[in-house]
């Protein structure tokens, strides 16, 4: 077999502690059973204070809203509950998750509803007070009538904008799109309706800010809807409304893969599978998006960056030192000079670093086909850990059960060895990855696979129960002196230690 193209995961305290205390990890497992999902609610705390602090080095306000839909936890959303009121928030892009984050202790004010909304969920959100992203002219329409019909109080708003263009296009308008068309919010093109019908429910809404998300990890795009939306605040104010915040959304990145030079060579060696000058990377020549045509190849590939120099705080941090093409201030000093706050919402960033999944090996066999190949069956399936839904890839963290093992005589135990690993569904479809993993050493039934950093979209987003395969229970850990104690997710309260016993 080639030399193994690993893709080994970036692995930070405590979650490196964490990794290294494999009785304790087996023993949840034994309990609880596989797979299972572990979080560090304290994580989530830190993440959040290095958001803050790229706030106080650009001297701006505004609020954390935590995009709720990344992770289903009780732990997480409780432990962010706790933090200052006035910094960090909650967005919730649903009515249940916005009972959820009631009932973890995020008060009112400092809720964000965004995304499409039903009826049911604009009423909570105007009843207890949550400031609400409005995603359309129509869904301010029933909004308001929703206020006025039941006497609600005036409602915070925040109009989500889409559809920005940069001027040096080449298009027969001289413009282009900054970023891919989307769905939601309302085009920067029918912003001056926007105003008008945020005129016309002045008695129902109050509008504080704007918001954008778009979806592109380019720094100049954002900067530039950033400018664009100081300016069409200048234009709100104009007209009587007085916007004080920017929203810029979420979208700041993590950083999976440890090492540029391992993701670089993976990344290389696809295309090169791809166009057969390798054996094949992946099960049965996937692509991930990208094929070759007559020697050629084409398309493009379908992965979220593995390896990036700067994410979360830091991406952030350099989005607001850009140096701004069309008003000549970077996007932090535009906020400071307007007196604007500045909110976010991140989701995956907030999170990094802050769980991993587990799931025990029930088989491990030859494919049959490829020469050292092993297919490795775990006791979870693709839903319980969807990395690669998302275009994640990175090796898990093998733990065998007992300890480091030597050389067993067995084919590959004793060094790196490729293998797929599989579900426990009756489905072809069902592989946890595509692609071909090198693990240090063969794994054999009873170890336990732990895939890291999958509290952000991965450990729960797509979990199901087909086949009646159980889902992943969810536990928080915390570290007590020189070992671990854990309770059940929805048993985690931020005035309690882990074990229940008074903080």
């Amino acid at each position: 077999m080639d030399v193994p193209l690993y893709l080994r995961p970036r692995v930070e305290p405590p979650l490196a502690s964490l990794l290294g205390a494999a009785p304790f990890l087996h023993s949840l497992v034994d309990a609880l059973g596989s797979p299972l999902n572990v979080l560090l609610p304290e994580t989530v705390a830190e993440n959040a204070a290095r958001f803050r602090a790229v706030y106080r080095r650009h001297r701006l306000t505004g609020r954390i809203y935590f995009a709720h839909k990344a992770n289903r936890s009780s732990a997480l959303v409780r432990r962010l509950a706790a933090e200052d009121p006035t910094a960090v928030g909650i967005d919730v892009a649903s009515l249940e998750e916005l009972r959820h984050a009631l009932g973890c202790g995020f008060t009112g004010d400092r809720v964000m509803a965004t995304g499409p909304k039903d009826a049911e969920f604009l009423w909570l959100a105007a009843r207890v007070g949550a400031t609400v992203n409005l995603d359309s002219p129509g869904e301010l329409d029933r909004l308001a009538g929703l206020v006025r019909g039941h006497g609600l109080g005036r409602v915070r708003v925040l109009a989500r904008l889409s559809g920005f263009e940069s001027a040096d296009g080449k298009n027969g308008a001289g413009t282009r799109l900054l970023s891919r068309r989307s769905r939601f919010g309302t085009p920067v093109r029918d912003a001056d309706a926007l105003w008008a019908a945020l005129e016309r429910h002045a008695d129902a809404v109050e509008l504080v800010g704007l918001a954008y998300h778009l979806d592109t990890t380019g720094l100049e795009e954002k900067a530039r809807a950033l400018e664009q939306c100081v300016l069409l605040m200048d234009a709100c104010r104009r007209r009587g409304l007085a916007p004080r915040a920017v929203d810029i959304g979420g979208g700041f990145g993590v950083g999976y893969v440890a090492d540029a030079g391992e993701w670089q060579r993976w990344t290389t060696a696809l295309s090169e599978a791809v166009l057969g000058g390798r054996p094949p990377l992946t099960w049965r020549g996937h692509g991930y998006g990208l094929r070759n045509e007559g020697g050629t190849v084409r398309g493009t590939m379908a992965l979220y960056p593995g390896h990036r120099p700067h994410a979360g705080p830091g991406y952030l941090d350099e989005l607001l030192s850009l140096p701004a093409p069309v008003l000549g201030r970077e996007p932090g000093t535009l906020l400071l000079e307007h007196l604007h706050d500045l909110h976010i919402e991140p989701g995956r960033s907030l999170v990094d670093q802050c769980g991993l999944s587990l799931a025990r090996v029930l088989d491990v066999r030859s494919t049959g086909e490829e020469p050292g190949a092993h297919l490795v069956r775990l006791g979870m399936n693709a839903g319980d850990v969807s990395l690669e839904e998302h275009g994640v890839l990175m090796d898990p963290v093998l733990l065998p059960r007992g300890g480091v093992r030597e050389d067993d005589g067995r084919e590959g135990a004793g060094g790196p060895v490729g293998v797929h690993l599989v579900g426990n569904l009756c489905l072809e479809a069902d592989l946890i990855t595509r692609r071909l993993v090198f693990l240090p050493r063969l794994p054999r039934a009873g170890d336990v696979l732990a895939f890291v950093n999958t509290a952000g979209y991965a450990m729960d987003f797509h979990a199901h129960q087909a086949q009646r395969q159980p889902s992943a229970r969810t536990v928080a850990v915390e570290r007590e002196g020189d070992s671990w104690r854990w309770c059940p997710d929805e048993d985690y309260w931020p005035i309690t230690h882990p074990g229940g016993t008074p903080a």
